[in-house]
């Protein structure tokens, strides 16, 4: 059986921390900042983890399980 590959696009969309949770930039941080408020702008800025019901599919694309 031949080894499974990672995921290109997951590779680039998700991090996996120290603990094993999975972690990911959030949206509309990429064009039409202007309109943005910079308190909005900022709080976009912060990586979130990644919901509970995505996390099992996620893993698997990056060949963790």
């Amino acid at each position: 059986m031949p080894k499974m590959k990672t995921h290109s696009g997951a590779k680039k969309r998700f991090k996996v921390t120290g603990s094993g949770k999975i972690t990911h930039e959030q949206v509309n941080k990429r064009h039409l900042l202007e309109v943005k408020s910079s308190r909005r702008t900022r709080r976009l800025q912060q990586d979130k983890l990644l919901a509970k019901g995505d996390e099992k599919t996620a893993k698997r694309l990056l060949g963790m399980r």
